[in-house]
């Protein structure tokens, strides 16, 4: 059974892996990478959000997310406002939503590519069983708490 299923994780994180270098190289044309283009996505997707929402909404940790943010700032992509309290708020400059849009034609365009093997049908199917096994994340947490 471990052969398997590590056969099922590994071809999971090779398919990863091949569309992130893949969206690296192409949106390089645009003038940004993978993780600065997913910033300006979670930014826009959540306008005003605090940098722990995007941190964890990018699958980075806070002090990564604040270092990035620093450079988005620095290239004029994005700036950060007082907020609430102490929150700063990330929100998208009109360069920054520029580079987004550049960003999602370049995405399209990689991800038709990386999927263009699997029918309709398969890439529906693929997107409903990976929701599925990510919708069950307490479960993983549960269980990683309660190891050695």
């Amino acid at each position: 059974m471990h052969g398997e299923i590590q056969v099922l994780g590994r071809a999971v994180k090779q398919a990863q892996y091949r569309q992130h270098r893949a969206l690296d190289r192409e949106l390089a044309t645009v003038g940004t990478t993978l993780a600065q283009w997913d910033a300006l996505r979670a930014i826009s997707n959540a306008r005003g959000a605090s940098a722990r929402a995007l941190a964890v909404a990018t699958f980075q940790s806070e002090q990564a997310f604040g270092t990035l943010a620093g450079r988005l700032v620095a290239q004029g992509l994005i700036e950060r406002r007082p907020g609430h309290g102490r929150r700063i708020e990330h929100h998208l400059t009109p360069a920054g939503a520029r580079v987004l849009k550049a960003g999602h034609q370049v995405a399209d365009e990689v991800l038709v590519s990386c999927f263009s093997t699997l029918s309709a049908a398969d890439r529906a199917t693929l997107l409903d069983l990976l929701q599925r096994v990510n919708a069950d994340e307490d479960t993983w947490r549960h269980r990683s708490q309660q190891e050695p």
